[in-house]
């Protein structure tokens, strides 16, 4: 008989996101994680103190899953990197949306992302307060893009087309909004793709702002 691996901390943090995974933070507790494990709940008081611990340690695992920026590196591609990989891990992982900002024992890793996000703005010249504010919207817009893409209305293997067409607003009625989805949500439109063009649009405020001040 093979012998089970070894209790340790990484793989209690492990489990926990893979039940996260698959029920969201609802489902995260100290019995369904053990389960997980093939363990008894117990056991894993000798790796993580509680829940809120467990927790911190789940938002602490999202973070090391997202890009870190350099400090002393471009400011403007660092900050589309971590962008763009906070919206894979995001959508990859979609409870850790409303988990990495709203621990109060932030752990090791999110203070070291925090740290590095705002270490490689300020290396750049950027005042304190235009690094905290491009540290706000960079992430309020990822944050915001990831939820709107989890809740879009569209069936299994439906496109925006498809949705635009069955909804048939009457021009009449709706006519602005009629016009533009016609001349915007064509054959070969995706959502996704306006990602990279409002981030773009974030990241050029960002530029005027910090060579204007």
């Amino acid at each position: 008989m093979q012998s089970r691996p070894g209790l340790t901390g990484e793989r209690v943090v492990a489990a926990a996101a893979a039940v996260a995974d698959r029920e969201g933070l609802v489902g995260v507790s100290m019995r369904a994680v053990a389960r997980e494990l093939g363990v008894e709940a117990m056991s894993l008081y000798h790796h993580v103190a509680n829940k809120e611990a467990l927790l911190d340690a789940l938002a602490d695992w999202v973070s090391t899953r997202i890009p870190l920026p350099e400090v002393g590196e471009p400011w403007r591609p660092a900050m589309a990197a971590r962008a763009t990989g906070a919206r894979a891990t995001l959508s990859a992982h979609p409870w850790g949306l409303g988990l990495i900002e709203s621990r109060r024992s932030p752990g090791v890793a999110t203070l070291r992302h925090h740290d590095a996000v705002l270490g490689c703005l300020l290396a750049a010249g950027f005042p304190v307060s235009l690094a905290a504010h491009a540290f706000s919207v960079l992430d309020a817009y990822v944050f915001g893009f990831v939820l709107t893409e989890q809740t879009l209305p569209f069936e299994a293997g439906e496109s925006a087309a498809d949705f635009v067409a069955e909804l048939a607003l009457p021009t009449e009625e709706f006519p602005h909004l009629a016009a533009f989805m016609a001349a915007q949500v064509g054959p070969d439109y995706a959502y996704a793709d306006e990602f990279s063009i409002g981030l773009e649009l974030i990241l050029d405020g960002l530029e005027q702002r910090f060579t204007g001040h």
